[in-house]
């Protein structure tokens, strides 16, 4: 049971099986998730608010400023703002990988929620839980991230050759 009002939760035992409350701010599992929930939500937010007809992001890519040619995250914010208002064959042409990289933020925003539902309903299994969440999410993380990481290391070893 959530008490909301005193922001604690109840459903935790101590060693010697007594039930005790803990509050949310005790809790960093929790802490880190609605953190993490809200910067995907701000993601989100920005991409809906900036619009891809107007092309008026505050954000702009440096490295394209600096050499003139484009990376392979260029057009990013342009392909979340198109998949956000459902013109997807658009998105694929601003940067090919930018419905990966949405499906990635859609799919943690859903696991912070779910993992933070179980985390408080089943005390029992919080430690498999967080591991269970570390790695899976640092799976998806490889998956829909690894073009990035490759471009990054085919750089580094294309500019020491």
């Amino acid at each position: 049971m959530i008490v909301l009002r005193n922001m604690l939760l109840s459903g935790r035992r101590n060693k010697t099986g007594h039930n005790i409350k803990a509050g949310f701010r005790k809790e960093p599992y929790l802490i880190i998730n609605i953190f993490f929930a809200g910067v995907i939500l701000l993601i989100f937010a920005y991409s809906g608010f900036f619009s891809p007809e107007k092309n008026n992001y505050p954000v702009v890519c440096i490295h394209e400023k600096l050499t003139g040619q484009p990376c392979v995250s260029c057009g990013l914010s342009h392909s979340f703002s198109l998949i956000v208002r459902g013109r997807v064959e658009e998105a694929y042409q601003w940067n090919h990988y930018g419905m990966r990289i949405f499906l990635f933020f859609a799919a943690q925003l859903l696991l912070r929620i779910t993992f933070s539902i179980f985390y408080i309903k089943y005390h029992d299994v919080r430690r498999k839980l967080i591991i269970v969440d570390c790695i899976g999410s640092g799976i998806i993380f490889l998956a829909a991230f690894w073009p990035f990481i490759s471009n990054i290391f085919t750089g580094i070893f294309y500019t020491a050759s």
